[in-house]
């Protein structure tokens, strides 16, 4: 199974070439991996961690630049099951987040305090999806 942790610069591109002027809300379903994966020079290494904890830290860590970036979250939940698709793309978190535009949310991820920040995430999934969506008429 092919894991997705983070977007590739394809990806990035082609979210550059949408419009950059409107609110966008990102749809996340995140997995976590059973225990944190550190890169080797990170303090955390060697440290017993779970993925659900490690991305607790991701999210204190995110806080600051998810706000600088007029982010907020819409919605969060638990998913329990996958009722059309595969059964095998079970979540453990599932929530929106909302930025007032695409370049927002472009400036977080260049935003150096959440490039520090994202280590926990990239340590704490094992795999995620990444949903950019505009608003219905906008």
């Amino acid at each position: 199974m092919i894991e997705h942790i983070d977007p590739t610069r394809d990806a990035l591109a082609a979210f550059r070439d949408l419009p950059d002027d409107r609110p966008v809300m990102m749809i996340n379903l995140v997995r976590f991996r059973p225990q944190a994966l550190y890169p080797a020079a990170h303090p955390m290494t060697g440290k017993t961690v779970s993925g659900a904890e490690a991305y607790k830290l991701y999210r204190r860590a995110a806080a600051a630049p998810f706000a600088r970036a007029g982010g907020e979250q819409i919605w969060a939940g638990t998913p329990e099951l996958t009722v059309i698709g595969p059964r095998d793309e079970a979540w453990d978190i599932a929530f929106i987040a909302r930025y007032p535009t695409g370049a927002d949310f472009l400036a977080m991820l260049r935003d150096p305090e959440y490039r520090e920040a994202v280590i926990h995430r990239q340590a704490a999934v094992s795999n995620s999806r990444l949903i950019r969506c505009s608003e219905v008429g906008a």
